[in-house]
């Protein structure tokens, strides 16, 4: 039986390991270059997972010591539509990056309130907890709390289903 998650012998399986074909620059395990974000369900709350990311010095904003708003937006983001994903892979009772059509995600809309900012030094802990989930639109809530303990942002990301051929390895426009 799927569940979308870490099965209990296997606790450290992050939902991107599983995505087939994933090049995500946020995400994406077959992207070398990108942020290799990594999520998993909240043991505590069904409803939630968490991503924690470690902010390298090359993320900083203009200090040096602060992460760079476009960053923190897209470790959100990618959080976000993973959560989806896996979401939508346990409500159809399957294991991420089974050999069934993928269920995919992409952003619809994101929306962040930077409410402080995030230091560079240690780990930035984001939550996404799954606000409404339909057929093809998942709404998320996200919070990013950064290693002093502070809520440094908070986002609401609206996640719509796309089509399963868009986990190709040729990509979408290959046909153009």
């Amino acid at each position: 039986m799927g569940t979308g998650q870490p099965d209990d012998n296997n606790i450290d399986l992050f939902f991107q390991t599983s995505m087939r074909f994933n090049h995500c620059f946020g995400c994406g395990a077959d992207n070398p270059e990108g942020l290799g974000i990594r999520s998993s369900w909240d043991p505590s709350d069904s409803a939630a997972s968490i991503c924690e990311f470690t902010p390298a010095a090359h993320h900083s904003a203009y200090p040096p010591d602060v992460v760079n708003g476009g960053v923190i937006a897209a470790v959100i983001d990618c959080h976000a539509i993973c959560t989806a994903m896996a979401d939508g892979y346990r409500r159809a009772d399957r294991d991420i990056g089974d050999d069934g059509e993928p269920i995919l995600y992409a952003t619809g809309s994101l929306q962040i309130s930077y409410k402080a900012p995030s230091r560079l030094s240690g780990d930035l802990t984001v939550r996404a907890t799954i606000a409404e989930a339909a057929d093809r639109r998942t709404e998320l809530e996200l919070t990013v709390v950064d290693s002093s303990g502070a809520v440094t942002a908070e986002a609401q990301v609206t996640a719509v289903k796309v089509p399963g051929a868009w986990a190709s390895p040729a990509g979408i426009f290959s046909g153009d």
